[in-house]
């Protein structure tokens, strides 16, 4: 069995029992314990699997990675997707970026351009491009989430319903087979639906890792996208970077 087969295979294991021991996989696919550990880092990399003491588990539906570890998580995919999708940013363009580290990277990557105005709801964002001083950045109104810095709420909607702007440049915690984009925050998905709804382009920004989530609440479709700036080629009709 190739590496392939028996990453995919140890997947439907743990979907199937829940949990299972590196004692079991080894015993299973008749490998060594250095076999199965690397094949788990690769699938928890990926999003796929949780690695817990002594085994893995399913990736949970419910609850997201904490947000510490999500900024070190694939940065080094992040960081080329960035700087993809900004040259796809003209200079002097309008648009919203909302909540996700992934759009954190993007902040980074678009101050080398020119007289942007940016309307955000996700204040490390905002304290990313605050210093150029050429840029317009507009921070929505809302509730604040302590643990990542995102702003969500009624008040969001609203402000963010004041706006028509050129791009919208969106997250996501995880993608369906189906095409359909998921998230764990169904406050965070009225927020990012009203920034699909006031953009004229959609792009959205997703490491491989978020085609192996499930999410429990539904935000979209990829037919809604514009474009989809991801590492490597899913199986859909958009670019890869």
């Amino acid at each position: 069995m190739n590496q392939q087969f028996r990453q995919d295979a140890i997947v439907e294991l743990v979907r199937q029992h829940g949990y299972m021991s590196i004692e079991q996989l080894t015993e299973h696919f008749a490998v060594t314990p250095q076999t199965i550990r690397r094949d788990l880092n690769t699938l928890a990399d990926e999003g796929r699997v949780r690695r817990v003491h002594g085994g893995v588990g399913i990736e949970s539906s419910t609850v997201n990675t904490a947000y510490s570890t999500r900024k070190t998580l694939h940065l080094e995919e992040k960081e080329r997707i960035a700087r993809c999708l900004a040259q796809h940013i003209p200079n002097h363009s309008s648009l919203f970026i909302n909540i996700g580290t992934s759009n954190e990277v993007i902040a980074q990557a678009l101050l080398e351009h020119q007289g942007l105005e940016i309307i955000t709801n996700n204040l490390n964002v905002a304290a990313i491009l605050q210093h150029k001083e050429d840029f317009t950045v507009i921070i929505a109104g809302g509730q604040v989430r302590s643990r990542d810095g995102g702003i969500i709420g009624e008040a969001t909607i609203d402000f963010i319903n004041q706006f028509k702007v050129d791009y919208g440049i969106i997250g996501i915690s995880g993608i369906d087979e189906d095409g359909s984009l998921l998230e764990f925050d169904y406050q965070e998905v009225r927020v990012a639906q009203a920034i699909i709804a006031n953009s004229r382009r959609i792009y959205l920004a997703a490491d491989y890792s978020k085609f192996h989530r499930n999410p429990v609440v539904r935000q979209g479709n990829l037919e809604q996208l514009d474009a989809l700036f991801t590492d490597r080629k899913p199986r859909t009709r958009f670019s890869v970077c």
